[in-house]
């Protein structure tokens, strides 16, 4: 009880400085908005906007855990997550490609290693979707690390064909690499025990999957037999 209260403090405050951070945006306030939100993330992570750019992930993991209930940690990403999309839409209305970039790139990470856990089953209503980041980071050229975080998470949710997408991405990156390969027949060699319902409710029917596989097989054997002896 103690805990699902302090959790909903921490949300009601949150939410309140997620409005005043959207009426400064709307009102095209930036200097108003970015004190905002520089604000804001000293709050969750004792650190502002410039210096949480330059963090990676397991480094804002850490300071948002810090003197934290471990039980409270899920929820406070969450939280961070929405903040780093508010900080890369007000940078992003601002022109400022990079630090917008920056910011989604972040949230995106964060928001899909929280996915990976297998343990929301409700997604409060201020969590942004997956789709929307990958908007705002306008069809830029992702990583590979995200391309394949990306392609777990649409495999896990049955959305074969854009885990396919994303997993394209990544052989376009590394198109010789033997473990990427590997990783793809992996891929595909699963996707073989999924029924022809799901498969085609995923928008990967069965025929395209061992079309998908063969091409890999193909590209393993070249790589083989192109390797110095």
């Amino acid at each position: 009880m103690l805990r699902r209260d302090y959790i909903m403090r921490m949300i009601e405050d949150f939410m309140q400085a997620i409005r005043r951070i959207q009426k400064f945006k709307n009102s095209r306030q930036w200097q108003e908005a970015d004190a905002a939100i520089d604000e804001e993330f000293r709050s969750f992570l004792g650190e502002g906007a410039e210096k949480v750019a330059q963090l990676g992930e397991t480094e804002l993991l850490a300071k948002l855990i810090e003197g934290e209930p471990t039980q409270s940690v899920r929820d406070k990403t969450l939280l961070l997550v929405a903040l780093l999309q508010e900080a890369g839409d007000s940078a992003a209305m601002q022109e400022r490609a990079y630090s917008s970039h920056t910011y989604y790139l972040k949230a995106l990470h964060l928001l899909l290693d929280v996915m990976a856990s297998g343990d929301v089953f409700e997604w409060p209503e201020f969590v942004p979707k997956v789709e929307s980041l990958l908007g705002g980071l306008g069809g830029s050229l992702l990583p590979s690390r995200t391309q394949a975080m990306l392609m777990h998470h649409y495999e896990r949710t049955g959305q074969f064909g854009k885990a396919e997408d994303a997993l394209f991405a990544i052989l376009d990156a590394e198109p010789a690499h033997r473990k990427v390969l590997e990783f793809a027949r992996a891929f595909y060699q699963r996707l073989q025990g999924q029924t022809n319902a799901a498969l085609n409710a995923g928008n990967l029917p069965r025929p395209e999957v061992e079309s998908g596989l063969a091409e890999v097989q193909l590209r393993i054997q070249r790589v083989v037999e192109d390797k110095p002896r």
